[in-house]
């Protein structure tokens, strides 16, 4: 188990996460492999209960009432070996005037055949606020099947924050799919941002539901395909409550053989809501190419330089 730990720490800072906080007393962490827990520490104002099951875990967090987390969870799931698969059932929940910010790394270097679910979900309480990064690491071989699924609710005042990034290594199969129900006084921030290759294929899906009086929510999704990738971004917003307002913010880049959709549906139950949207599918800019070219870069790494740029 050391071994598989050591290693999980080592994919877990590829993928971006900082391994000198898992040692920094006050920071709750928790690390799965495959369906194993190799780790876990918690702090106060925070309850964790996890189980193992054959395929992976089922947790339950819970941010207590009125406690304020200064400091990020950290979150790994991993699975190492070329195959396999992780099933995280999770149920999240902000009580009342709490925050926290979760790290999420999901990591898989070595894939050539892995699935990875994750269910989950999540209640955030009145005035409470939760932020959740998940940030994905995949290796070069194109070989995972990733399905995040999140159903969320939001109550009076709150706010939730969340962020998804796959843009290390290749894709292989990602099937996204969140739902959010916005309260009155609440707000919904998501933002996912990916990158295709290959034959990488991309389906997102994100839908709020602004519910509440003065309810509001932002969709932003930039996505980059290359070669023979294929990518469809379905951004939802519905106006159902009095002064509510949404946006939907979709940008994909498409290069060689790649294909994009973008379908941003937006509709208004009342009188007084207001949705808006916005979608761009389009190539680099030739002139930012050209520029970078005669600085010394191929074609190939000037636009992987502008990829990145836009997915930062």
């Amino acid at each position: 188990m050391l071994d598989e730990y050591k290693a999980l720490v080592d994919a877990y800072a590829r993928s971006g996460g900082n391994a000198a906080v898992l040692d920094t007393p006050g920071v709750a962490s928790l690390f799965v492999h495959e369906n194993r827990v190799l780790t876990s520490n918690l702090i106060p104002g925070l309850e964790l209960n996890v189980e193992e099951t054959d395929t992976g875990i089922n947790a339950r967090l819970v941010i207590l009432e009125g406690h304020r987390i200064e400091q990020p969870v950290h979150l790994c799931f991993g699975v190492l070996p070329e195959e396999g698969v992780q099933e995280i059932r999770s149920s999240i929940t902000a009580e009342a005037g709490s925050s926290a910010e979760l790290l999420a790394h999901c990591t898989f270097p070595n894939a050539v055949r892995v699935k990875h679910i994750m269910e989950a979900d999540i209640r955030i309480g009145e005035e409470a606020y939760l932020t959740y990064n998940e940030t994905h690491y995949h290796g070069p071989h194109g070989g995972v099947e990733v399905i995040p699924k999140a159903r969320i609710k939001i109550d009076r005042g709150g706010r939730l924050v969340t962020r998804f990034a796959l843009t290390e290594g290749r894709v292989g199969r990602l099937d996204m799919d969140y739902d959010v129900d916005v309260g009155a006084e609440a707000t919904a921030e998501m933002t996912a941002k990916v990158y295709g290759r290959a034959d990488d294929e991309i389906r997102i899906r994100e839908c709020t539901v602004l519910s509440g009086r003065g309810a509001r929510s932002v969709i932003k999704s930039r996505v980059a395909v290359r070669d023979r990738a294929k990518s469809m971004v379905e951004s939802i917003t519905e106006g159902r409550a009095p002064y509510c307002r949404g946006h939907v913010d979709c940008v994909e880049i498409v290069q060689g053989d790649a294909t994009a959709e973008a379908v941003p549906r937006v509709s208004v139950f009342d009188e007084h809501a207001k949705v808006t949207h916005e979608a761009a599918i389009g190539s680099v800019d030739k002139k930012q190419v050209e520029t970078l070219i005669s600085r010394g870069l191929g074609e190939s790494e000037a636009v992987d330089v502008i990829v990145r740029g836009l997915l930062k």
